[in-house]
């Protein structure tokens, strides 16, 4: 039994809610967990499913609504050697690869991390094209020279072209990425790591939410920096120093007085 979802409510209803499929499932059959979840409820989902009499592995992925159209899915898992022998050829119809990173929970933590990266990497970029956009300079010359650099990177290449076409069809709903971002930074707090880039990432994200893009792809994060940004060129200009008539400029010169 396969499931892939959106949060730990989905799964948990899903596996061990009520009509959940642990109940349903025979002696010795194995439940592959493969949505993008905490930790914490992948080990106590194991827990429910070894008293079951059942095996299980986590294999989240990573790749988006392309690679598993394509079957292209990388997955990382987390089980024994003998589970994952036993589920292998149902999950090489769908991969590229399958990595065994180690016991159940290993795949939820990597996860994590991923996305976490690829978070901060989107966030800053965004950031990043509002101030060439502003500062006028050639955004295709500037972006091939930002990729091919030492910031050049998959998700900095893949959400420029997002971004600057400003389409947000979803490959990666803006509203799931924040979701993952509030369970990196509960999983690193568990081992003492403060994701101190985290939280401006939230913010930016739940600003979109607010501002109507949670149900959009990830990339539209840009459009609320764009809208900052007006708003505050927009500021600026009516704060600039209106001098009255016949006055001569903000230095203070006296009357008749030149530099």
């Amino acid at each position: 039994m396969i499931a892939m979802l959106a949060d730990d409510a989905a799964s948990r209803a899903a596996w061990v809610g009520e009509n959940g499929a642990l109940a349903a499932m025979s002696s010795g059959s194995i439940a592959i967990e493969c949505s993008t979840l905490s930790p914490d409820w992948i080990l106590e989902l194991y827990k429910a499913v070894i008293e079951r009499g059942l095996r299980m592995s986590e294999a989240p992925v990573t790749g988006s609504r392309m690679q598993a159209e394509a079957g292209q899915l990388n997955f990382l898992v987390g089980s024994d050697e003998e589970t994952l022998a036993a589920i292998k050829p149902v999950l090489q119809c769908m991969s590229k690869e399958i990595v065994h990173l180690g016991p159940i929970g290993s795949g939820a933590q990597l996860k994590l991390i991923n996305n976490f990266l690829c978070a901060v990497q989107m966030t800053s970029f965004a950031e990043a094209l509002v101030w060439m956009e502003k500062a006028g300079l050639r955004l295709d010359t500037s972006i091939d020279v930002l990729k091919r650099g030492a910031p050049g990177s998959g998700i900095l290449s893949v959400m420029s072209e997002r971004m600057l076409q400003r389409t947000y069809d979803v490959n990666f709903l803006l509203r799931l990425m924040d979701k993952d971002i509030r369970y990196a930074r509960a999983a690193a707090a568990q081992v003492g790591v403060d994701l101190t880039t985290s939280p401006p990432v939230q913010d930016l994200l739940r600003q979109a939410e607010e501002q109507g893009f949670g149900e959009r792809d990830m990339s539209a994060v840009v459009e609320v920096v764009r809208r900052a940004a007006q708003l505050r060129l927009e500021q600026l200009v009516t704060r600039e120093p209106h001098w009255p008539a016949g006055s001569n400029n903000s230095i203070g010169l006296p009357s008749g007085s030149s530099i």
